[in-house]
């Protein structure tokens, strides 16, 4: 992880899941402490804290508390707005199947991916992260208008790298958006995410995540870059979504270009 270990602490306050937070310490190898939360938040105000408490999951430090909440998402996806969405021009499909997100981290787009109808499943390779994200999801699936959307969402731990490149695994969808040195200053990135980069060390293998994608998707590849940095790998794509910040590469695979 990018953070510091002697910096990054395990916290559990009352209602908290203490099994899945003592799991996460000794996976992480990080400490472990339990008590009332503003007198731990105080004593560590210096460390990155993952705090379990009675409502949820959620990272602190610098003065910052993030939480993954798809409830924000909702409006992206009603009233027809899910259409609009630069995404979904990349992805659209006249029968979604199988996707993977295979740079998950908070799993925003992949939720925008399940609510189209896309069968997506998540890979993380930071134990954290995946945390946060199984915590998002496992709240999201007690609000029926959340609930739908993500019973399509399917959440691995590892490396995507590694995880897909057998090539036995496959989708119609592959989405890449990877973490580069070139975004941490990005406007793109919300004060709070920030927390995220603390943890979550930038990508340093395009060609091997790139490899994979090709590997695994049957239809397509989708990368998610800002709109003035190169393409991933190198790799130019067959068509591009342009955002105002931000744009969509849309690589066709190999057995589709192959079929005409």
């Amino acid at each position: 992880m990018n953070a510091r270990k002697d910096a990054l602490k395990v916290c559990l306050f009352e209602g908290g899941d203490a099994s899945l937070a003592k799991t996460l310490s000794e996976r992480v190898s990080c400490p472990f402490y339990a008590g009332v939360e503003s007198d731990l938040k105080k004593d560590y105000a210096d460390s990155l804290l993952v705090c379990f408490g009675k409502d949820g999951v959620s990272l602190c430090g610098d003065g910052l508390s993030y939480k993954g909440d798809f409830k924000e998402l909702l409006r992206r996806t009603e009233g027809g707005r899910l259409f609009h969405e630069h995404l979904i021009h990349a992805a659209k499909s006249p029968a979604p199947g199988a996707a993977i997100d295979a740079t998950a981290g908070m799993g925003e787009d992949a939720f925008l991916l399940a609510a189209y109808g896309y069968q997506v499943t998540l890979i993380e390779q930071n134990p954290v992260i995946a945390v946060l994200l199984l915590d998002a999801i496992s709240r999201a699936q007690k609000d029926p208008r959340l609930a739908p959307i993500v019973a399509r969402m399917t959440v691995m731990e590892g490396d995507s790298t590694k995880l897909l490149c057998d090539g036995t695994q496959k989708a119609e969808l592959v989405y890449l958006d990877p973490m580069f040195p070139a975004r941490q200053k990005s406007g793109l990135i919300h004060k709070k995410l920030q927390l995220l980069q603390k943890l979550e060390p930038p990508c340093q293998s395009e060609e091997e995540l790139f490899t994979v994608a090709e590997l695994t998707a049957t239809r397509k590849i989708i990368v998610k870059r800002p709109q003035k940095s190169p393409y991933l790998a190198g790799k130019r794509p067959n068509h591009t979504i342009e955002g105002k910040a931000i744009r969509f590469d849309c690589y066709v695979a190999e057995s589709k270009t192959a079929e005409g």
